[in-house]
């Protein structure tokens, strides 16, 4: 059997990320790059006229034009907050190389930080996650399924009619070879066509041909001018034995058990949507590990500032 290049690839060492961001002034010229890759732009009078001053430690940029001063972390995720760069980039680095998820308690213990410390690290990067695939769109051929995240309360229904699940619409775009190219995980209010719909225009492209199960809200991806064709599933025929939906089930299979294994459990009502982004996240930037973390930089210097009481609203 050939060697899967994608799985065995190097991706960014330990050895490496320590001898590119090791140090807070190595942290300090990656941030900067990331936000100005062509140097100081002025958020207000867009001028790149400026001088450097500095408060104590903290570098200022001032426009030599309406005089504003802004700092470097100001109006990024990184805003307000007392923790070195260091610690920032070493949890982007445990949240981005490794396979399988990264809980908040972990996260506690690789960085030396209190339990409050690791949520909020982990929330708001996984929250510049989600913002990042907000925009991603499927183009191809698509397999489709509905999924649940959740499960079952005491006394309470299971499957699709339970009060404890977050129902979510997998997606997975293959190209012509049958490979899994993208993944799409988009928490929705049911599986109605209405739901179905909205979630087709925003997420799919014309030009994509739908693989469903059948399921009868699926037929509104052709509202999106999508190619529709369903494959019955039944008692006699399941999903798990039909070749079709075997990269749908493949992946949710995995993301599954990689929830199960690492969370204890979260509030799914809440932060279903960065718990999934974070795994889609990945996924689509499985091609190149080396540079997924100066890419999640980039976003996180450009996502703006996310404070508490912003991560603790449900999505």
């Amino acid at each position: 059997m050939a060697i899967n290049r994608i799985q065995f690839q190097p991706g960014l060492s330990l050895n490496e990320f320590l001898n590119k961001y090791g140090t807070e002034p190595q942290c300090e010229a990656a941030l900067e790059k990331a936000r100005w890759p062509r140097g100081f732009i002025c958020p207000g009078c867009h001028s790149t006229r400026h001088c450097v001053v500095w408060h104590g430690r903290a570098k200022t940029f001032q426009c030599s034009c309406c005089r504003r001063q802004i700092t470097l972390r100001a109006g990024t995720i990184f805003h307000g907050s007392k923790l070195p760069l260091t610690t920032w980039f070493q949890a982007i680095y445990f949240l981005t190389q490794g396979k399988n998820n990264t809980s908040a308690l972990e996260l506690m213990r690789l960085l030396g930080v209190c339990y409050r410390t690791a949520w909020r690290l982990k929330h708001k990067i996984m929250q510049t996650m989600h913002e990042r695939e907000e925009t991603t769109v499927l183009a191809q051929r698509v397999e489709i399924d509905d999924a649940y995240l959740g499960g079952e309360r005491s006394g309470g229904k299971v499957g699709r009619g339970s009060e404890n699940k977050i129902p979510f619409i997998a997606a997975v775009e293959t190209n012509a070879d049958g490979h899994p190219l993208r993944v799409l995980f988009s928490p929705i209010q049911g599986f109605s066509g209405n739901e179905i719909e909205a979630w087709a225009k925003r997420s799919l492209a014309p030009t994509a041909s739908i693989i469903s199960d059948g399921l009868a809200c699926f037929r509104s991806v052709e509202s999106a001018g999508c190619l529709h064709l369903p494959e019955i599933v039944g008692p006699n025929r399941k999903s798990t034995d039909m070749g079709c939906f075997h990269w749908v089930n493949t992946i949710l299979g995995n993301l599954k058990t990689a929830i199960d294994g690492t969370y204890h459990g979260f509030k799914f009502e809440k932060y279903a949507h960065r718990y999934l982004a974070e795994v889609q996240y990945r996924f689509n930037r499985r091609f190149d590990l080396q540079s997924i973390l100066p890419r999640l930089l980039h976003a996180a210097a450009n996502t703006g500032k996310r404070p508490e009481t912003c991560l603790r609203m449900a999505g």
